[in-house]
């Protein structure tokens, strides 16, 4: 992602993929650029993501939600 060969949009769509699956949420936005701890931590919050949560376990909406709110 930093180096923008994958988008967030197409990591959380892989997330059947195991490796994808098992990684935590705030590593994915981190890899984000202009995302760091701070700013990743109040996106969580605002969209509804645990901490600890990981790519496979997230719910559709959570998803959209994430995805939106990077767009914007």
């Amino acid at each position: 992602m930093a180096s923008g060969v994958v988008s967030v949009a197409e990591a959380f769509e892989r997330s059947g993929q195991d490796l994808v699956g098992r990684t935590r949420v705030v590593q994915v936005l981190r890899a984000v650029p202009g995302y760091g701890p701070a700013r990743v931590a109040a996106l969580m919050a605002v969209c509804g993501v645990a901490e600890k949560q990981r790519v496979g376990a997230l719910n559709e909406q959570q998803r959209d939600r994430l995805v939106r709110a990077l767009l914007s």
